[in-house]
């Protein structure tokens, strides 16, 4: 069976973003919560491993990290790594050659050629921000959802003034 149409938004995301149409919201199952942010899998590695630490630690300050995200947050790091890599090797090139930075290699017939470097940081560009758009860690992700963290409620908007 295929569907068309917009991915269905989660049920807690509905509620971060408000529900201005007041829809009934279904109830969805809710996935254990870590008690502390969960180690990397074996093979998050290098600049993956660095990507794991600052992201899981926020996703789990925010309470978005549940138990059975740690594959898709290990796919995220994982294409994170990847990229990161070929960026560098691609800047590496640039900085050699300053008239084509890197865009053009010769190939072995001596004919020029798209550098493939340039289309496989760009493939792994697009599933970073594929996969960070599923957590919220994108600018335009993050419009659309309001975090589940405030300051100090304890006091009223209106204290400040009655305080004089």
């Amino acid at each position: 069976m295929t569907t068309t149409g917009r991915k269905p938004v989660p049920t807690h995301l509905k509620l971060l973003r408000g529900n201005p149409g007041q829809r009934r919201l279904t109830e969805e199952p809710q996935p254990e919560q870590h008690d502390d942010v969960p180690e990397p899998p074996a093979f998050i590695t290098g600049y993956a491993a660095d990507e794991w630490w600052i992201t899981a630690t926020e996703l789990h300050r925010l309470g978005l990290l549940t138990k059975v995200d740690v594959p898709a947050l290990a796919a995220y790091c994982h294409a994170f790594g990847q990229w990161r890599m070929a960026a560098e090797s691609l800047a590496k090139m640039a900085a050699n050659d300053p008239i084509m930075h890197g865009q053009i290699i010769k190939t072995k017939y001596g004919d020029a050629a798209a550098n493939p470097l340039v289309s496989i940081v760009r493939k792994h560009a697009g599933d970073v921000v594929r996969y960070a758009a599923e957590f919220g860690l994108t600018p335009a992700a993050r419009s659309r959802i309001t975090s589940g963290i405030h300051g100090d409620d304890s006091q009223s908007k209106f204290a400040g003034l009655i305080a004089g």
